[in-house]
């Protein structure tokens, strides 16, 4: 039998003590936990530099809708003097709205080529092409819903239209105003001094202020309340989101596709800049920490900060205010 060499010990393996392991691990938490807001803040870089994508690509086809009609579309067209109109709002067929009459420009003309305009965004005929989930109408940050809605009415119960429409975190400037709150108009030209509202057809002439100083279009999530691509439902409401329902109240049809800013003729000290904690379903708010994305009319895409001067916000929702704006408001 063979014996082991003499003078020799057996060599021992030393392992972590129960001190050393802990403190290893309190080292890598604290490192993810430094490591992990950069990670947060540069996906969220990531997800606001795609919705900025997706705004640029529709100012670039507002331009080619004017390049064709020589006129920007319509916020949504309604036949105003159609005696079925809603007669509170005056809203009436066919609804279809500024994302809609864009569509065809960025990409969707297979989606919407077969859109009867004759019946509306309410008609069943046209239900599978409203209700279509279009990715460049959804902000990547939002973290509202994404499948269609049910139209409601004024007492949230559906629609008797059966309507459903299609997402968007995206809504167009009317102006200072929201005159589908005030009594029923034919004509919001008097009332609206943004570039998009009900049968809008402003030229580039008719944007005094500027079409690089002017806001066309901007951001509004789903977590607060419902928008669409499509257009409007006559009779239809915007509901906010069940989160925000003690402290914002549903709106009319308009709000689906457009949002004002104030000062409203009766409210004249208010304003509600994007991310106002104050806002409502009719006005512009996004999930982005810091502020939204808007697209100028000039198809240019800008960043408003949150902490933007309220006089400075008013200036840019105007077409024809003569207002004075610098790079640094």
């Amino acid at each position: 039998m063979s014996t082991p060499p003499t003078g020799r010990v057996p060599s021992r393996r030393e392992g972590f003590s129960l001190v050393e392991l802990l403190v290893v691990v309190a080292i890598i938490g604290t490192l993810v936990g430094l490591l992990l807001p950069a990670v947060q803040a540069a996906r969220e870089a990531a997800r606001r530099s795609q919705c900025g994508n997706s705004l640029r690509q529709m100012g670039i086809a507002l331009h080619t809708y004017l390049d064709g009609r020589r006129h920007f579309p319509a916020g949504y067209l309604a036949t105003t003097s159609d005696p079925a109109r809603d007669p509170t709002t005056f809203d009436a067929l066919p609804g279809t709205g500024w994302g809609l009459a864009i569509a065809a420009f960025l990409e969707e003309a297979a989606s919407t080529a077969t859109y009867d305009s004759a019946l509306g965004v309410a008609a069943a005929a046209n239900g599978p092409i409203v209700s279509r989930r279009l990715a460049t109408f959804l902000c990547p940050t939002s973290t509202g819903p994404r499948d269609a809605f049910v139209v409601l009415d004024g007492n949230g119960d559906p629609h008797a239209s059966a309507a459903r429409l299609g997402r968007s975190d995206y809504v167009a400037n009317a102006g200072h105003e929201d005159p589908w709150d005030s009594p029923p108009l034919l004509d919001w030209r008097a009332v609206s001094n943004g570039p998009l509202y009900r049968n809008s057809r402003l030229r580039p002439a008719d944007i005094t202020d500027g079409l690089s100083k002017t806001v066309f279009i901007g951001e509004h999530s789903q977590a607060l309340s419902q928008k669409s691509w499509a257009g409007v439902v006559a009779g239809g409401w915007s509901h906010p989101a069940e989160a925000y329902r003690g402290t914002a109240t549903a709106e009319n049809a308009a709000a689906l596709v457009l949002s004002h800013s104030g000062p409203t003729a009766g409210e004249q000290g208010v304003i509600h800049v994007p991310n106002d904690p104050a806002g409502h379903p009719d006005q512009m708010y996004s999930q982005h920490p810091a502020g939204a994305n808007t697209v100028l009319g000039d198809g240019s895409v800008r960043f408003i900060d949150a902490a933007i001067g309220r006089d400075a916000w008013k200036a840019l929702v105007s077409v024809n205010g003569g207002e004075i704006t610098g790079s640094g408001d």
